[in-house]
């Protein structure tokens, strides 16, 4: 049996914290892209139940990352060729997510990536009193820092669900 370490490292060219915390983000993108190298565009775009689509899930996870980037982070408008990869809404009238079909794992991975080579590159020269100096919005004061934690544990969270479907897929 191989031996495994298991660490937070953190990304070169980061302050140390913020580096930490960002190969936390990555490590959650790793494993998901991981488990869904080679599925189908069926499986993909297979509706289960009530549930959303895989691809569904995934757009969704690329449009929240790009929105908490640009509406509270930044607070700025958004890079054109950022908006450009989300045409649809993020849901529908009756609440529920867009459904998407027909988009192919390579163009949901590159969305995925797109987004997150933006989102990484804003955080690349701040440093920790702007990582934790809060972004007072109209609602709700929220810090860089709290973003970033708030992002793993949404894409943890429809990682987990997209990890369910692929079982029961895979099962049936």
């Amino acid at each position: 049996m191989n031996r495994r370490t298991l660490v937070v490292s953190t990304i070169p060219g980061y302050e140390e914290e913020i580096g930490r915390w960002l190969w936390c983000l990555e490590d959650v993108r790793r494993t998901l892209k991981k488990e869904l190298m080679g599925i189908s565009q069926d499986v993909l775009d297979k509706k289960m139940d009530e549930r959303q689509t895989i691809g569904s899930l995934l757009y969704h996870i690329a449009l929240i990352e790009a929105d908490w980037l640009y509406e509270e982070v930044l607070c700025s408008e958004w890079d054109p060729d950022i908006r450009s990869l989300f045409p649809l809404k993020v849901s529908s009238e009756n609440g529920l997510l867009t459904e998407i079909k027909g988009q192919s794992l390579d163009d949901h991975f590159y969305r995925l990536d797109k987004v997150r080579e933006v989102f990484l590159s804003h955080f690349r020269s701040m440093d920790i009193a702007n990582w934790r100096k809060p972004r007072v919005l109209e609602h709700y004061d929220v810090t860089p820092e709290w973003v970033v934690y708030h992002l793993i544990e949404h894409e943890a969270h429809h990682r987990g669900q997209i990890f369910q479907l692929l079982r029961e897929l895979r099962n049936n």
